[in-house]
């Protein structure tokens, strides 16, 4: 259960149907279960993983250099990091020297996150970013002056960070810990899986947790050939959800504009999906057989979800915008991946018939094409399913 999430409040019919794709490694886990808790199906596509650095030389030969000159200024971008940083040290024999060093410096943290950990390392933050972002810390320090200030700045997970560098052009000695770093995608196939699906438009939503995953995404999907079609998807049918600012530069630097939560926690992450897609991509068409939704891979129909193959989903899709308007063939032949004459449409159809089981949805209407029926519409000749 994501932090702050009540299982109480819990509506497990709320995603019915809905299929989300999870691009994040770390916390996984977690980030499924309050999704299937709301009834959604998640694909799970990691872009990149977390990689600890543990006992790397480098990390510590990094803190060796902190000891021998202690910082000032300590910049802690994150709780895994600091919790990283002291877990490898005390491995070392070394965390109660690292200890004292970071309680004698001034301790500013990125977020409440990362001074949760602060505190719960038996230190105190002098101060945290209110937009939890690291250049609102690398602006203060510009604005009083950091030439010749020691610095130690914790990386989250890359080691350019370019706020160490607009510290350093400023004059200060920057000591940039690596705790860990992002490695490659521990499952390529399912981050191509969910490319093709974003593609396809065969899931409701794609959610981000981390600025470096949201990259790694557009970089896969435009090394294999298929960025236009992931960012129609995205800019479409398919929503984005970003836990943060940080993490939603790369898709606004794409011409994306993702949902971003208030605040940036897991918890807010989920529900605001939730509720997004509850009240803008679920709504129903009353029709002579209940209720009528649409989502990504499925359709619900008064409450039961039934899963459709692309061809039948498109076409049901369709029908369901036109809101019990007559749709030709032509049209409906267009929405079919790959289709070129009028007998998929038929086809298309008839399997839509079989797997959703109710008897009348689906009206042929003689020579002008199909319709979803629906009570308040006019009711012109009809001819009875085929």
């Amino acid at each position: 259960m994501s932090p702050g999430e009540k299982s109480s409040g819990v509506n497990p019919e709320q995603m019915a149907g809905c299929t989300i794709v999870l691009t994040s490694d770390r916390r996984s886990e977690e980030l499924t279960a309050s999704f299937e808790r709301r009834g959604a199906r998640v694909m799970r596509a990691p872009t990149l993983r977390i990689v600890p650095l543990g006992e790397d030389e480098w990390l510590l030969a990094v803190t060796k250099r902190v000891l021998a000159e202690p910082p000032t200024d300590v910049v802690v971008t994150t709780a895994i990091g600091l919790r990283g940083w002291i877990e490898a040290i005390d491995a070392a024999g070394q965390a109660a020297a690292l200890l004292h060093v970071l309680a004698g410096a001034r301790l500013m943290a990125r977020g409440p996150k990362a001074r949760g950990a602060i505190r719960a390392a038996g230190l105190a933050e002098e101060w945290a970013a209110e937009s939890e972002t690291t250049s609102e810390i690398v602006d203060r320090l510009l604005a009083e002056g950091v030439e010749g200030r020691r610095i130690a700045f914790q990386l989250h997970g890359v080691v350019d960070d370019p706020q160490v560098q607009r510290l350093r052009l400023a004059g200060a000695l920057v000591e940039a810990v690596p705790v860990y770093r992002w490695g490659p995608t521990p499952d390529p196939g399912s981050v191509a899986r969910g490319i093709d699906a974003i593609c396809a438009r065969a899931v409701d939503g794609v959610v981000f947790t981390s600025a470096p995953g949201a990259q790694a995404l557009l970089d896969a999907a435009s090394t294999s050939g298929r960025l236009d079609d992931l960012l129609a998807g995205l800019s479409g049918d398919v929503v984005a959800a970003a836990v943060g600012e940080v993490t939603a530069g790369p898709l606004r630097r794409a011409g994306i504009s993702p949902l971003v939560p208030d605040r940036a926690r897991l918890g807010a992450l989920v529900r605001c999906v939730a509720e997004h897609l509850a009240m803008h991509r679920m709504d129903g068409l009353v029709t002579v057989c209940g209720v009528l939704k649409v989502r990504g891979c499925a359709a619900v129909l008064d409450g039961r979800v039934i899963t459709l193959t692309p061809a039948p989903l498109a076409v049901l899709r369709e029908l369901v915008r036109a809101e019990g308007q007559i749709v030709d063939r032509q049209t409906l032949l267009a929405a079919l991946p790959g289709a070129a004459a009028e007998h998929a449409v038929e086809m298309a159809v008839a399997r839509l018939r079989s797997s959703i089981a109710a008897p009348g949805l689906v009206e042929t209407i003689v020579k002008r094409g199909y319709r979803v029926a629906v009570d308040a519409v006019p009711q012109p000749a009809v001819q009875a399913d085929v």
